[in-house]
């Protein structure tokens, strides 16, 4: 693996890289690690990576790598830099025949994103997304319990994202993470609905199996002085005819990181919550089911994303971990030339181009006197 962003003072590069190496199938090589070089090089210097491999900008690090020795070089590039630096490198690692892990969303807008998908479908290469929850057991079990027919055909879908991170004007006060997420160069059209409430959508779409088919949104920029959105309050309606709810926000003073949701058919519910993701609860008329990873007979899907016995709780690095982990054996796959098992799956660009026409969509209900619009 070679990474673009993720310096010392970065959050999600420091995760990105603990997932990886989690099951020993990759190892950090090279990074360009800051648009910084002198932090690129102290960031290296911490990883332990030789002077060579530490680089001052991913171009340098992309066409250098390439130059190497197969079995040398990198193999793939890992991209979590803020979402404006999300399309160059992505589209420079797959036109030199690189796979590429990027952090969501995919690119700063929809264009980008199409350009993108088209790019990695004629190279063929392997393209991970990580929307890390759906990395879950509990959340592949509700998936497959949900395809096998255990609470009948869907009707009504909840899904919540609350955070209270930014209740307040802290992108101001030197907070970095906010800084840039409330910044429209740098995070694009959308605030908190693309931090976080396309992790929402993609979540609600995953489980279900269903597509979003319209919406009707409000969107809200409730803190004095913010660029963008830090409240969204979304209606759905579903492709089989289910109705559902999705609302993010970012100024739920006291929240933390309490992504749930409710899926409810003809014949039962399933709940499920983030920060508790070792119980999936299962709920009929008759009585409720308490469901946890590593007990029971649960689904292949669930089991293979299981790593160590029931009771020893298994969280965010873990579920971001099966994302690499399942990336690694699509890699070795095409490497072989051999079709892994799709149990083995991870969100790929469509995933990430469909988020940002869900930005797209649900910006254009916002402003719209029209009750429902296309999705």
């Amino acid at each position: 693996m070679g990474m673009v962003g993720g310096s010392l003072e970065a959050f999600i590069g420091g995760v990105h890289r603990r997932a990886a190496i989690m099951d020993g199938e990759i190892e950090l090589v090279c990074g360009a690690f800051s648009s910084d070089p002198a932090k690129s090089k102290e960031t290296g210097k911490a990883l332990y990576l030789p002077e060579n491999r530490i680089y001052d900008n991913y171009e340098e690090m992309i066409l250098k790598e390439k130059e190497l020795p197969e079995g040398e070089r990198m193999d793939f590039v890992s991209i979590v830099t803020p979402n404006h630096v999300h399309h160059a490198p992505t589209k420079l690692a797959l036109e030199n025949g690189f796979h590429v892990v990027c952090d969501k969303p995919i690119t700063l807008n929809t264009q980008e994103a199409e350009e993108i998908v088209a790019i990695a479908e004629k190279s063929g290469l392997v393209f991970c997304l990580t929307h890390n929850y759906t990395g879950y057991p509990m959340v592949k079990e509700a998936r497959e319990m949900i395809a096998s027919g255990a609470i009948g055909e869907i009707r009504k879908v909840i899904v919540e994202y609350p955070q209270g991170w930014l209740s307040a004007y802290v992108e101001v006060a030197g907070n970095k993470q906010a800084a840039w997420r409330t910044d429209p160069k740098r995070s694009g059209a959308a605030g908190g609905l693309g931090d976080i409430g396309t992790h929402a959508e993609n979540l609600a779409e995953y489980i279900t199996g269903l597509k979003i088919t319209e919406l009707c949104a409000d969107l809200t920029i409730f803190v004095k002085g913010r660029l963008l959105d830090d409240d969204a309050n979304i209606l759905l309606r579903f492709n089989n005819g289910a109705k559902g709810i999705l609302q993010n926000s970012q100024i739920a003073n006291g929240e933390e990181n309490d992504l749930n949701i409710r899926v409810y058919g003809e014949t039962g519910g399933l709940q499920w919550k983030q920060m508790e993701p070792n119980t999936l609860i299962h709920k009929t008329n008759e009585g409720v089911r308490i469901i946890r990873t590593g007990v029971g007979n649960l689904s292949k899907a669930a089991q293979v994303h299981t790593r160590i016995p029931a009771g020893h709780p298994e969280g965010y690095f873990e579920a971001f971990a099966n994302l690499y982990r399942n990336f690694a054996i699509h890699v070795r796959a095409y490497w072989e030339g051999t079709t892994p098992d799709p149990v083995y799956d991870f969100p790929t660009a469509k995933d990430g181009l469909r988020g940002m026409k869900f930005i797209d969509t649900v910006i254009a209900s916002n402003n719209s006197e029209t009750k429902w619009t296309a999705f």
